[in-house]
């Protein structure tokens, strides 16, 4: 990865945002619709996301390895931070507030803006 931390951290906002924003317009989500079973696509409804996430790879996955979920760094991080490993390297949490934070910016103004322009 590279190691520039304000276009990492666009970059996982941005990654984030698209991933959020295209399944919200998918599914059609409404807040009105809480308490309702969406009727899909069944099990091949999973792989327009598979595609979703695996071009968001391929573009923006260069910089940072795509974490677009703050649960895929963080607690691989606090594993190899506890595990008395030796010759490991740091658990560099230095950088850790990237992946973790990057993909709640980018799910929050993704969702926002979703309900703002009005699903």
């Amino acid at each position: 990865a590279i190691r520039n931390l304000k276009n990492n951290f666009l970059s996982e906002v941005i990654g984030t945002f698209v991933l959020i924003f295209v399944i919200l317009y998918i599914t059609g989500a409404k807040i009105e619709d809480a308490n309702q079973t969406p009727i899909g696509l069944g099990s091949v409804g999973a792989l327009p996301v598979a595609f979703l996430v695996w071009v968001i790879g391929m573009a923006l996955g260069g910089t940072t390895g795509y974490a677009i979920n703050p649960a895929r760094d963080l607690g691989p991080r606090i594993v190899h931070q506890l595990l008395p490993i030796s010759g490991k390297g740091s658990s560099d949490w230095s950088y850790a507030w990237v992946p973790i934070f990057g993909p709640i910016a980018g799910a929050a103004l993704a969702a926002g803006l979703y309900f703002l322009v009005g699903n």
